[in-house]
């Protein structure tokens, strides 16, 4: 090899050092950024003549494992989905309460029956009667508390389904952007691995509200689909549309066209729609379980215990003063309202003192005009007799005999194993994600070690071929002088 030969071949070493050197500098400053795809140099040989004349740098390659970022991307979409749910069936199987000492509903039946108890054995107490009376206002106040709650959380899952919408088709439009700028750059660049990252991401946020799949291009773009097969992203972002609601009351419903689905170029994405596009997961998949299914059947069972309620205290046998027909101490205001009788229930004006009842009509009767006598606990035992009374009851989930407290005890325990199901997925979910993302991390990550011991060989690298440049100096130095 000639002298210059020498000098060019150590000169592309240093030019490759030096790159590889600012390659290794960008994977450990940004070891610990979200999404980062650890880089190297791809290197080939300069040939001339047949003969290696030195080194050159052929572009920037991103480490990457395709399967294990599909993957990992598909767990994304089920732990969002399995986070929303866990969440919402433990406030709600809270809210019920299973234990008398607790608090809920589960308790204000509890309370109910003691106090009722209490009149039984004392019917010329008014205390007695006041602690009758704030028991059947509490019962009366948790069940029109929880359907509220349903109300709530319904229109809140509406919410987010709009503004997870508005996410995705940002996102959508974000990636088609990045899809052109890569389109006209070199894609073994060091910009085009930044874009590729940033890509990545976004496509990690799409995932979290459905899951995806994507399919590369010859230009570097990609296009993106629904694992159902349909395009969201087909060198164009298509636009999923849905329409935000503002009733969600338990007679609005998806079914009857109250509320909004989803949908891309007429093609229905909406979770559990008889269609083949229905995103089956991610937060779309939660929100809309919740909205049109978990919660509406929550609240025909709060309905049902409510109707049990108003029946059973309604029964004509019980209190001789009241019109046959019409309702005991619990009643619907509006019966003709349909769906959604725990949100109206309200206890019979006549023994509230705050509507110009009288609270000793507990004891005397709905219909009484005048005081009876203080010892009669006559209707107290009829209002005691059918609380506790067994009865069959079947629909909406319950089937079996059961008192009131025991129908409430059978809606918390349901309530519990729901929360408990979705607990379990959602533990099953966190640790396969975890799984997951460390192996992914571990083969596109950075490992600061591997790093720091490249950083070394390319230090000797460049001192070697610093080397050379120095001896061939002195060489034509010494030739100069002769």
């Amino acid at each position: 090899m000639s002298v210059s030969s020498a000098i060019n071949a150590a000169r592309s070493g240093l030019q490759v050092s030096s790159l590889r050197a600012e390659i290794v500098a960008t994977n450990v400053a940004n070891a610990t950024t979200p999404g980062y795809v650890r880089r190297s140099v791809t290197l080939s040989e300069t040939i001339l003549g047949g003969k290696t004349v030195g080194v050159r740098t052929d572009g920037i390659a991103r480490i990457n494992d395709t399967a294990i970022k599909a993957q990992r991307r598909e767990l994304t979409s089920d732990l969002a989905q399995a986070s929303v749910l866990s969440s919402t069936w433990k406030s709600l199987s809270a809210r019920i309460g299973d234990t008398a000492a607790g608090t809920g509903l589960f308790k204000n039946y509890s309370d109910f029956e003691t106090a009722l108890a209490r009149s039984v054995s004392t019917p010329e107490s008014l205390p007695a009667a006041a602690g009758l009376l704030e028991a059947a206002r509490g019962i009366t106040r948790e069940l029109n508390g929880l359907s509220e709650m349903v109300e709530i959380q319904r229109a809140e899952a509406d919410r987010e389904i709009s503004d997870g919408v508005k996410i995705v088709n940002a996102a959508l439009k974000e990636v088609q952007e990045l899809n052109t700028r890569l389109a006209g750059i070199n894609r073994t660049s060091g910009e085009a691995a930044a874009l590729i990252d940033e890509r990545q991401r976004v496509l990690d946020t799409i995932a979290e509200y459905l899951p995806i799949q994507t399919v590369d291009r010859d230009s570097g773009t990609i296009d993106v689909l629904t694992v159902e097969g349909v395009f969201l992203l087909a060198g164009r972002a298509r636009e999923i549309e849905f329409t935000p609601s503002s009733a969600f009351g338990p007679e609005v419903s998806l079914a009857d066209g109250d509320l909004s689905g989803l949908s891309v170029d007429g093609l229905v994405l909406t979770p559990g729609a008889p269609a083949f596009g229905a995103v089956s997961g991610g937060l779309f998949g939660a929100l809309f379980t919740l909205r049109d299914t978990d919660l509406p059947n929550f609240s025909a069972q709060l309905d049902a215990i409510a109707g049990n309620l108003v029946g059973r205290l309604s029964n004509d046998a019980i209190d001789p003063t009241k019109t046959p027909g019409d309702p005991g101490l619990f009643v619907d205001p509006d019966a003709a309202a349909g769906p959604g009788l725990a949100g109206r229930i309200s206890l019979n004006a006549a023994v509230d003192p705050a509507q110009g009842g009288l609270v000793t009509r507990l004891r005397d009767g709905l219909g009484a005009v005048t005081a009876g006598p203080p010892g009669n606990s006559t209707i107290l035992r009829g209002l005691f007799d059918a609380f506790t009374a067994v009865r069959t009851v079947t629909g909406n989930g319950f089937s079996g005999a059961f008192s009131s407290a025991e129908l409430v005890a059978q809606m918390a325990s349901m309530t519990g194993q729901k929360r408990i199901q979705h607990d379990a997925v959602l533990s099953s979910t966190q640790t396969q994600h975890a799984i997951l993302v460390e192996a992914e991390q571990n083969q596109t990550g950075v490992d600061m070690d591997s790093q720091l011991q490249d950083l070394m060989l390319i230090e000797q690298a460049y001192a070697a071929n610093a080397r050379v440049i120095e001896v061939a100096s002195q060489m034509i130095k010494l030739l100069m002088e002769l």
